[in-house]
C-alpha cells in the first residue's frame, strides 16, 4: 500500500468561499466514460461555477470564451448533458443535478466514427477498472 504524505505543506487546499464537488460515483459508475470531451469540459465548468444548489447563470458566450468552444460545440455539449440527465437548463439558468441511478450512453453522432467512439470508451473503462483493481489490491492510494 502506498503511504501518502503531504508534498507541500504550505500549499494545502482549503475551502474558502464557494465549493464545488464531484461525487466519486461519477468515476466509479462510469458517468465520466459516458461523456464526450466537450461534455466533460462543460460539466466541470458548471460544477465550478455553481452555488450549493448546483445553480449558475453564465451566458453561452462567456462559457464559450472560458472553455474555448465554438457555439456549435457548446450547444452539442449542453444538449448532451441534458439528455444524459446531468444538468437542467431553462434558457438562462443551469442546474447541475444529483447523479441519476446510472449513466446514459448515447450512440455517437454520424460525424464521429463508431469504431473510434467504441475504442475510446473501452480504453477509458479499462483504465478506470485497472485503477480500481490496483486500489482494491492495496497497490493504489485512497
Amino acid at each position: 500500500m502506498i503511504k501518502k504524505k503531504v508534498l507541500n505543506p504550505n500549499r494545502i487546499r482549503q475551502i474558502e468561499g464557494g465549493f464545488g464537488f464531484i461525487p466519486h460515483r461519477f468515476l466509479t459508475d462510469e458517468f465520466l466514460a459516458s461523456l464526450l470531451q466537450e461534455e466533460i469540459l462543460l460539466y466541470f465548468f458548471l460544477i465550478l461555477a455553481s452555488d450549493r444548489y448546483g445553480l449558475s447563470f453564465y451566458s453561452y458566450d462567456a462559457i464559450c470564451s472560458f472553455l474555448q468552444l465554438s457555439v456549435d460545440e457548446y450547444v452539442t455539449a449542453r444538449d448532451g448533458l441534458i439528455r444524459k440527465d446531468l444538468i437542467a437548463f431553462d434558457g438562462t439558468l443551469f442546474q447541475v443535478l444529483a447523479l441519476p441511478p446510472e449513466p446514459v450512453f448515447e450512440t455517437p453522432p454520424a460525424s464521429f466514427p463508431h469504431s473510434v467512439k467504441r475504442q475510446r470508451n473501452a480504453e477509458v473503462s479499462h483504465l478506470i477498472q485497472q485503477s480500481l483493481w490496483e486500489a482494491h489490491d492495496g497497490r493504489g492510494g485512497h
